[in-house]
């Protein structure tokens, strides 16, 4: 159970930072809330791919969603800072 909490952070983390990177400027967010945009974007984007009839027959590393949940984490990256306006957490 603990571990699969940490690997969902961990797996938060990575998703998050990749589509903080792939976005253009600074979005001003924190690591925490890019952290759970992050596993929102995984967990969602997981989702959808398997909504559509994704199947990773041959086994190994899934690619597909982990793909499509850096793409859903932007676009909800750059719905919380046009409704945040991206301000920085204590300023």
């Amino acid at each position: 159970m603990l571990g699969t909490i940490i690997s969902a952070i961990v797996v938060g983390l990575i998703i998050g930072a990749l589509a903080r990177l792939v976005m253009p400027g600074n979005q001003g967010i924190g690591v925490i809330m890019t952290i759970v945009l992050g596993f929102l974007g995984s967990l969602i984007g997981s989702w959808l791919c398997y909504q559509f009839g994704y199947s990773n027959s041959n086994g190994g590393w899934k690619v597909i969603p982990f793909i499509v949940g850096i793409v859903v984490a932007v676009v909800l990256i750059a719905i919380y800072v046009r409704l945040t306006g991206g301000k920085k957490a204590g300023v």
